[in-house]
């Protein structure tokens, strides 16, 4: 258990952005899981307004450090 502040502070920051880091990654998946179904309905427009967004956010995501960036470029590729 932590004995000052500090560390005691670094405890609940932690836990806040464990949520908020979370909830990014959750949004990223999502918008992956959308590209997939376009794809596998054979819908090309939709796949590809799909892919826009979700390469969109998975590079915001790599940016603040949820993903690596060479997740995100491996998502881009294809």
């Amino acid at each position: 258990m932590a004995n000052h502040k500090s560390a005691k502070n670094r405890i609940v920051r932690n836990s806040k952005r464990n949520v908020i880091n979370g909830a990014r990654r959750n949004r990223v998946r999502t918008f992956v899981k959308k590209v997939e179904a376009a794809i596998a309905c054979c819908n090309k427009e939709e796949a590809a307004a799909a892919f826009k967004i979700a390469e969109s956010e998975m590079m915001s995501a790599a940016r603040k450090g949820i993903f690596a960036q060479s997740c995100s470029y491996r998502f881009s590729s294809f």
